[in-house]
């Protein structure tokens, strides 16, 4: 709690606990090379990476039961998405530079960039070229760039995605509804065979780090209870929540 206390987290917040093994070190032990097959950049997001590295692992085996060689950048990269909440532009201005910089030869040759996480690729969609206007670098990442759902519809279609006919509830993230929209995500979760709800939850009430802080803990509550913890309240032990 004095940790939450100096970096001014409510004390009501779980911090989230580093994983024991990364997705880097992991896809270092588990990945290999396959020359023959078509190339796609995976994005490797800090949060899942460090966090949450399951996400990044079914991500990268879906991409490869596609068909796909699955690369990530060498270094570890950051799209900045938290520096833009607090108005460091010139510091994310430079994360950027670095990423075009690590991901020149992918971009150049038209190879896609696929990210789970909807703040880092709705980066590359928006604010990316925002900052860098004249950059043809970041005009070529912002079309290459794409969620996992539009990648399996746009370019990827002949992929026979599994069945799995279950009932789910899902949310869609702010920035992808808003930069991205959710149109081909609702299409894979049709080719499912989900029977999904798609409440009209709008914001989390997280917004990154903005529901862990104490000044804004009562109103993130509420956010999320408008429409979305109700929603998952109602639901049946078995149904989803995507």
């Amino acid at each position: 709690n004095i940790t939450k206390a100096i970096a001014g987290i409510s004390s009501k917040r779980m911090i989230p606990g580093i994983a024991s093994q990364t997705f880097r070190k992991w896809y270092g032990r588990n990945f290999k090379r396959h020359p023959q097959k078509k190339m796609v950049v995976l994005w490797v997001d800090t949060f899942n990476n460090f966090f949450s590295p399951d996400i990044l692992k079914v991500g990268a085996e879906v991409l490869d039961a596609a068909g796909y060689e699955v690369v990530i950048p060498k270094p570890i990269l950051c799209c900045g998405r938290p520096l833009y909440d607090y108005g460091m532009l010139k510091t994310a201005k430079k994360l950027l530079l670095r990423i075009l910089d690590a991901l020149r030869s992918y971009i150049r040759n038209g190879i896609p960039v696929v990210g789970l996480e909807p703040g880092c690729v709705a980066v590359f969609r928006d604010e990316l070229c925002n900052l860098l206007p004249h950059d043809e670098d970041a005009k070529r990442l912002k079309h290459q760039t794409f969620t996992l759902g539009e990648f399996l519809e746009k370019e990827a279609g002949h992929f026979q995605i599994p069945l799995l006919q279950q009932k789910a509830i899902v949310h869609g993230h702010c920035h992808h509804k808003a930069i991205m929209k959710f149109d081909p995500e609702i299409q894979i979760l049709k080719k499912l065979g989900l029977d999904f709800e798609l409440p009209d939850s709008g914001c989390c009430g997280m917004a990154g780090g903005y529901g862990y802080e104490k000044k804004h803990y009562d109103i993130s509550v509420k956010c999320a209870e408008r429409v979305l913890l109700r929603a998952i309240r109602r639901t049946d032990k078995d149904v989803l929540i995507i």
